[in-house]
């Protein structure tokens, strides 16, 4: 009978002592939601890349491209939003939640940071690059060179040796899409009667770009 009895007390401390350890273990829940911050017209747009971590923890996520998020926390936790150049945002999970779905909108806001003045020289001090200017030898034959690549002749025949940049390509290619487009459906005008046509026609005879080419395509 003792027996009986003992094992019943102790069947029963079991049981109260298990449901005590299930109410004290927190609630789990799914917390989403969208990551957002303020551009420069003043809209809401969305926040890639946002870390969402779980405080004193090593689980976390991020946001995604359209900056939604989603993790699974409990009740209690403490969600750290954080990013490169952003303020970091601490947010609590509240323990009056009535689902097991929890959805949040997180704004972000720009941080300044000052970062100190950082000039590089190709010296490891000033006092090098003194050292180093003053010793430079600028002769009357490295002043000669210079003077000769920047003679007025040897542009000009940069100038037409060297192919346009980047930038002039597009803008002659820009130019030419536009001409095109005016004169869409029609004749283009001659310039037989132009007198500027004609100077420039003379210019580059005088330069020598027609022989150029010559050259150019019985080298080929």
């Amino acid at each position: 009978m003792r027996i009986i009895v003992i094992s019943s007390l102790l069947l029963i401390f079991s049981i109260i002592k298990l449901n005590g350890q299930r109410t004290e273990q927190p609630e789990v829940i799914q917390f989403s939601g969208v990551v957002v911050t303020q551009d420069e017209y003043g809209e809401m747009i969305p926040l890639p890349y946002t870390t969402i971590s779980i405080q004193d923890s090593d689980r976390g996520t991020y946001s995604e491209i359209d900056g939604f998020f989603s993790i699974v926390a409990s009740v209690g936790d403490t969600i750290v939003f954080s990013r490169v150049g952003f303020e970091s945002i601490k947010h609590e999970i509240p323990d009056t939640l009535e689902s097991k779905f929890y959805s949040w909108y997180q704004i972000m806001s720009q941080d300044d940071v000052l970062l100190p003045q950082a000039v590089i020289y190709p010296w490891p001090s000033k006092e090098h690059y003194k050292i180093e200017f003053l010793a430079m030898d600028v002769s009357n034959e490295l002043r000669e060179r210079a003077q000769q690549n920047l003679a007025q002749e040897v542009l000009e025949r940069a100038q037409h040796a060297v192919g346009p940049d980047g930038a002039e390509a597009f803008a002659l290619e820009q130019q030419r899409a536009f001409t095109e487009a005016k004169y869409s459906g029609q004749f283009k005008p001659m310039n037989i009667g132009n007198l500027f046509a004609w100077s420039q026609f003379i210019q580059a005879w005088r330069r020598g770009d027609f022989k150029k080419k010559k050259k150019k395509k019985n080298n080929k």
